[in-house]
């Protein structure tokens, strides 16, 4: 088993990485990268320090692995925060100093493509937090969703437990970056329906792992995921991103996990709610809810035949839509199925 540790938190006042190690997507949209900015200092009192390669797109992977390296080894700095994700922190990971890493542990808040970082600091044993956008949630048009915001105030500043709740709205279409008119305006959003659970009514407790479904896809072809042995008593986490992969392709990655023995591991399962809208595919409010019917079955279908039972619920605000909370990547999570109930130790 691995080895886990919750690095230091920081405190209001303290200076922060933002750092951009997959899509440097704050250089062709800084009116919402500066508006994260300013609702990191404003909202949460902590000093934003940009790195060399924060607002630059494309820049070499060894280069964004060395300002994240260097975040890390920068005493002054106390919790590093990813800009947004992409489509290649897996050509960067392999540059980073583990050594340092290490030697240094520090919170890092990110989603999607972060899966990459996240996986890699678990794989070092130092506990990651999933979720949290520097251009998705802090700069969130109209206002920081409250949700998001609490949790992230939360896992930021708190070491306790805190207990997620369902949302009781729900939104995947987000404005237009391209026009910096819309910041001032909300995210279109939907009365919330709750949690879906499926599985045992019992109670289990146990360390997270998991990510975006897709970048775990890639991980997985790389050989670069914990065993089986390593993981075994945990719980999963996924979700999926804007590419909307269809119900086929999410149950043949989460087969595919089950023929590498993982999915035999997880006492539990923690699926986000599917993102089922993007601007090239604007589907209707009931194209959405079936495409979530369709997601919630390939994955019901795929642990059917690889996993053991494990409680499983559906729905949970921890991916690519609003709102989104928190997940401590590594760290503790309490599924209880007998009061419907989900718990993250921060």
């Amino acid at each position: 088993m691995v080895t886990l540790r919750y690095p230091p938190k920081p405190r209001p006042g303290d200076r922060v990485a933002v750092v951009s190690p997959s899509a440097g997507l704050p250089a062709i949209f800084p009116h919402v990268h500066e508006l994260g900015l300013h609702r990191l200092r404003e909202e949460f009192g902590l000093e934003p320090v940009e790195y060399p390669t924060t607002r630059v797109l494309g820049a070499d992977p060894r280069d964004r692995a060395r300002d994240l390296t260097a975040a890390f080894a920068d005493p002054s700095i106390t919790a590093v925060l990813a800009t947004v994700g992409g489509d290649d922190l897996i050509t960067v990971t392999p540059h980073l100093d583990d050594a340092v890493l290490r030697a240094n542990p520090k919170p890092y808040f990110g989603y999607s493509d972060n899966t990459n970082v996240l996986n890699h600091l678990y794989r070092l044993g130092i506990v990651g937090y999933h979720g949290g956008s520097v251009l998705v949630h802090l700069g969130r048009s109209g206002a920081p969703h409250p949700s998001t915001f609490d949790s992230l105030r939360a896992a930021l500043f708190t070491a306790g437990w805190y207990d997620l709740s369902p949302a009781t709205e729900w939104g995947d279409e987000p404005r237009d970056w391209r026009d910096p008119a819309t910041l001032s305006d909300e995210p279109v959003m939907f009365p919330g329906a709750g949690w879906h659970w499926q599985g045992p009514a019992t109670v289990v407790q146990g360390r997270t792992w998991g990510g975006n479904l897709e970048i775990l896809h890639w991980l997985m072809a790389t050989d670069r995921v914990p065993s089986a042995a390593e993981l075994a008593g945990s719980v999963l986490i996924f979700e999926t991103s804007e590419e909307l992969p269809s119900a086929t392709e999410v149950f043949r990655i989460v087969r595919n996990m089950g023929e590498r023995g993982l999915l035999a591991a997880f006492p539990a399962v923690l699926v986000g709610r599917a993102k089922a809208w993007d601007f090239d595919r604007p589907h209707t409010l009931d194209q959405r809810r079936a495409w979530a019917d369709d997601q919630r079955a390939a994955v019901s279908r795929a642990l059917a035949d690889y996993a053991d039972d494990p409680v499983v619920v559906f729905d949970v605000d921890l991916g690519h839509t609003d709102p989104q909370l928190i997940i401590p990547y590594g760290g503790e999570v309490r599924v209880d199925a007998v009061e419907r109930r989900i718990s993250v130790r921060y």
